[in-house]
């Protein structure tokens, strides 16, 4: 079972002892938000993503000033913490058991707010352009999507003049066919030219133009795709296809390093969005079966082969 860190330790007493100054019956997410905001694992996330500490303080003292009224009681009081304060740490402690660490920090809480979506504090956390996808992706590669300045400045030293990727996440977790038989890594496929054919066919269709391989392991489903890509690139296509770009998706690379629940949709949404960008891109799901179910919730039907 994992442990508190001493810090989270000390913020949970905080929260507790904000509420209680303030005379409030209860300790709400506000009041853990604003307890964790100056503990050391919670502050170098906001540092990190760039966040202003002093509007969100500002915030947050306002909401509990002027808006928790109702809660305010004039007796000395045990302060109780809510039921969605109490979701929250014991969703931060199954996070963090699942992914096999043995201490629950203030940023594993700041996770698990997110959760909470009605909640004020996640509103206040998105008014300073905090978002979930900020944190979980600096707890897991030590980046946030909020580019720092020092950031920018390390990347103009490393070399002027060279531009950001437009497609990151195709870059990470895809392979574009296209480039591999540019770069003669495909070889050429024999005795599939019907096969082959009959693909080019469908995907000129003007609807219902979602071609699907179905076989035996090792029948070289993966290779008929290739030899497609292969087609593409000599030009012995029809001219609709000629244009077109085949990029495959890796699915190894996409659920690797998932930790948290909503990670491996965010990456695939984020990887469609980028596919949708590019003109004339077909996208190939390789060992398509695995999908189903990728990503689902207990009792959900959403998973990635819905998304």
């Amino acid at each position: 079972m994992p442990t508190f860190s001493k810090g989270l330790e000390d913020s949970l007493h905080k929260a507790l002892s904000i509420a209680r100054s303030k005379n409030h019956e209860f300790s709400t997410l506000e009041h853990l938000l604003m307890a964790i905001i100056d503990d050391d694992d919670a502050s170098l996330v906001f540092k990190h993503c760039s966040v202003d500490l002093e509007t969100l303080k500002y915030e947050l003292e306002g909401y509990l000033d002027n808006e928790l009224r109702h809660i305010v009681l004039k007796d000395s009081i045990d302060v109780k913490p809510t039921t969605s304060f109490q979701r929250v740490v014991q969703r931060a402690v199954i996070h963090v058991q699942t992914s096999g660490k043995e201490e629950v920090t203030s940023a594993n809480i700041l996770v698990a707010i997110f959760s909470e979506r009605e909640s004020h504090a996640v509103y206040f956390l998105n008014k300073v352009n905090l978002s979930r996808y900020d944190v979980v992706n600096y707890l897991s590669h030590g980046k946030s999507s909020n580019a720092s300045e020092l950031d920018d400045l390390e990347a103009q030293e490393v070399g002027e003049g060279k531009q950001e990727s437009l497609t990151p996440n195709i870059d990470k977790y895809c392979i574009n066919l296209n480039n591999k038989a540019n770069s003669g890594k495909i070889d050429p496929v024999i005795a599939r030219d019907n096969e082959i054919l009959r693909i080019c066919q469908t995907l000129c269709r003007r609807r219902k133009n979602n071609p699907i391989l179905v076989g035996d392991p090792g029948v070289g489903k993966t290779a008929i795709v290739e030899g497609v890509a292969l087609n593409i690139v000599n030009g012995k296509v029809p001219d609709f296809l000629k244009k077109t770009q085949i990029i495959q998706l890796d699915m190894g690379a996409l659920i690797a390093g998932t930790r948290y629940r909503g990670d491996f949709e965010e990456r695939l949404k984020d990887v469609l969005k980028e596919i949708e960008k590019i003109p004339h891109a077909i996208l190939f799901i390789d060992e398509i079966h695995t999908i189903i179910g990728s990503g689902a919730t207990s009792g959900g039907a959403m998973d990635a082969a819905n998304l």
